[in-house]
């Protein structure tokens, strides 16, 4: 399978049950259990086998790992992984073993003795693919076992990891630009799953790939729900998410700080959800034992800081949450990413509000970096901003911010789903600056967003009596709206830059835009939040995953929870994800077909021969066994 000129391993990988000189097709059809290829895969795939570098940028979800997996079990040698993910080094390897691919790492997890068999078993030709942290490959002692086996290629995953103002920056990285010096003729291809115009640059210069062929497939993911919701008791919004819409599901929750990660979990415990906190202060042990829950069970909720997801390959991932606001479009990109990888309807969902802006404009202030560096900053959250705050298609705005164009109305986000109003704030925009501005003038004391809108909605609180601003002019002008439409007019200025906050005590100040709007020279345009639409919307996502996907019948779904039960088993006996067994759109195939034998369920998509062979009595057993 590996070599064009050896025997190729068999099911078990041992022996050849492929052509000598198997294809791309051979290889996709026979160990991976697909029929054709998805978008531009198959010229990816051609490319790298060929000899040939490639940059790739693709969704998750959209089958990268299958662009240097493929071209390694054709080329000869073994293919080297390049990954910053030591902790999930040994699923990836046990999803690859399943298949009948000869898979194996190194990393710091391993003894000496584990370390040995892995190198013996290399140089001696014996593994397709190898993976290594980015880390380990600095090591001179790694790159001369390197030279004592044949390279079939280089892969560098999570290739945005290059980049050194991202947030998933590695060091380490930067060394990678010396493979081609060190291994001239071996093919490399980098991979990430986001990456704007800027960041692509950056990777291809850094890692020395301005010559090879540049791959950007779409960044639409048709099956997530996108959703942004008005702060409001954010842990009872997300709680009633999760009751009305997902129910038993796996998820992953976001949040800012370690604090809130620990507190948010414990209180989705309470309320009876498995929550399972995950961020950098937890002991390693302690973190290695959560994820490993979380991905070797179903229904587990991952409360966590931004430390967590980056090549969690679970597909069954039915929604991302987050509590506080994303930074940056490519975090909140990357991160709503996990969500459905399988394809199947899933949601990302944003609770956002006044007190988020803020917190983001304060950390932008107090960050390390010249002015260069935090002007950087404030763009990236500009634009989180805008697409928190527009009136358009959420996923349109998503994919122009990639370059890319959306046809139209998705109907697949809650601007489509249940349009928001665009009305003209510019009278409440002043009386908000204005207020602003009349406050200025007692600096040494701190006046914030609250104290602004009992102003303007004329409460005569005793912090408002006391300082005598019940005698200002702007005293109860604002009666009009309600304290919460106030807050969001506030929210709104802060987006457009027409406010900024104080970094030292939390203050609104004005910014030299807001001259403007105050001398009547610019119309400020804002977004009215629509109610809540009323129900769950768990069955109805137009312009979302294919309509098949969506629901099954009720007798269909007993069929797919009798398959999962069984596949769980499975998974527990062998000490595996549940998904390396089988991802749940094949057993959901599995369930509404029925097939009858091993040569009709060899025709689902997902069943190779691997695990045809390994799996295939067992789940026609499940399938037909007496309820």
């Amino acid at each position: 399978m590996t070599h064009p000129d050896t025997a190729a391993p068999e099911l078990d990988g041992s022996a050849s049950a492929l052509d000598l000189a198997p294809t791309p097709l051979d290889v996709l059809r026979d160990v991976f259990g697909y029929d054709s290829f998805r978008g531009d895969q198959q010229d990816i795939i051609e490319t790298v086998a060929g000899g040939n570098d490639a940059l790739v940028l693709m969704p998750t979800g959209g089958g990268k790992s299958l662009c240097y997996q493929i071209p390694a079990l054709v080329r000869q040698g073994t293919g080297v992984v390049i990954s910053p993910l030591i902790a999930l080094m040994q699923d990836q390897v046990d999803a690859l073993e399943a298949l009948g691919v000869r898979a194996g790492f190194l990393n710091s997890t391993q003894d000496a003795d584990q370390r040995r068999q892995v190198e013996q078993a290399y140089r001696s030709g014996e593994l397709d693919l190898l993976y290594l942290a980015p880390e380990r490959l600095g090591v001179e002692s790694t790159a001369r076992l390197l030279d004592q086996g044949t390279i079939a290629l280089f892969a560098i995953d999570e290739a945005h990891c290059v980049s050194q103002w991202g947030h998933d920056f590695r060091p380490d990285y930067l060394r990678l630009g010396a493979l081609a010096e060190r291994w001239p003729g071996v093919p490399r291809i980098a991979l990430t799953a986001t990456a704007t115009q800027h960041t692509r640059e950056e990777i291809a210069e850094r890692l020395g790939l301005v010559q090879a062929r540049h791959f950007v497939a779409s960044f639409d993911r048709p099956n997530i729900t996108y959703r942004v919701a008005p702060k409001d008791s954010p842990f009872k919004q997300l709680l009633n998410l999760l009751r009305t819409e997902h129910e038993g599901d796996a998820g992953i929750v976001y949040c800012l700080s370690r604090a809130s990660v620990e507190k948010t979990a414990q209180q989705l415990t309470e309320q009876g959800i498995r929550a399972l906190p995950y961020h950098a202060g937890l002991p390693a042990q302690v973190r290695a034992a959560n994820q490993a829950t979380f991905l070797r069970e179903d229904g587990v909720v991952m409360v966590a800081t931004i430390a967590f997801g980056m090549g969690i390959d679970k597909p069954d991932v039915r929604f991302v949450a987050h509590l506080d606001l994303p930074k940056s479009v490519e975090g909140y990109y990357q991160e709503t990413g996990r969500a459905g990888r399988d394809g199947l309807p899933s949601t990302a969902w944003l609770a956002y509000g006044l007190a988020d802006v803020v917190q983001q404009r304060k950390m932008i202030a107090e960050s390390e970096g010249d002015l260069a560096h935090r002007r950087r900053l404030s763009s990236h959250l500009d634009a989180m901003l805008a697409l928190c705050e527009t009136v358009e298609c959420r996923r349109a705005q998503l994919l122009r911010y990639f370059g890319q164009e959306h046809p139209g109305a998705c109907g697949a986000c809650d601007t489509c789903q249940n349009p928001p109003e665009a009305w003209d704030g510019t009278v409440a925009a002043q009386k908000l600056l204005s207020a602003v501005f009349r406050l200025d003038r007692e600096r040494n004391q701190r006046f914030g967003v609250g104290h602004v809108v009992d102003i303007l909605r004329g409460k005569a609180t005793p912090k408002i009596t006391q300082w005598s601003h019940d005698e200002l002019t702007v005293f109860g002008v604002g009666e009009d709206l309600s304290d919460g439409e106030w807050r969001s007019v506030a929210r709104q200025l802060l987006a457009q830059g027409l406010l900024e906050v104080d970094s030292n005590h939390g203050t609104l100040l004005l910014t030299e835009d807001s001259g403007e709007v105050l001398g009547r020279r610019r119309e400020v345009r804002m977004r009215r939040d629509p109610a809540p639409a009323a129900g769950a919307r768990r069955q109805a996502r137009p312009g979302g995953a294919k309509a098949e996907a969506v629901a099954l019948s009720d007798a269909d779904q007993e069929v797919f929870e009798r398959l999962r039960a069984w596949r769980a088993a499975a998974a527990k006996e062998q000490g595996v994800p549940a998904y390396v067994v089988f991802h749940d759109a094949t057993l959901r195939t599995v369930a509404t077909e029925r097939p009858g034998d091993l040569d009709a369920l060899s025709g689902i998509s997902g069943v190779g021969q691997a695990k045809l062979e390994r799996y295939g009595e067992g789940i026609l057993g499940a399938l037909h066994s007496p309820e």
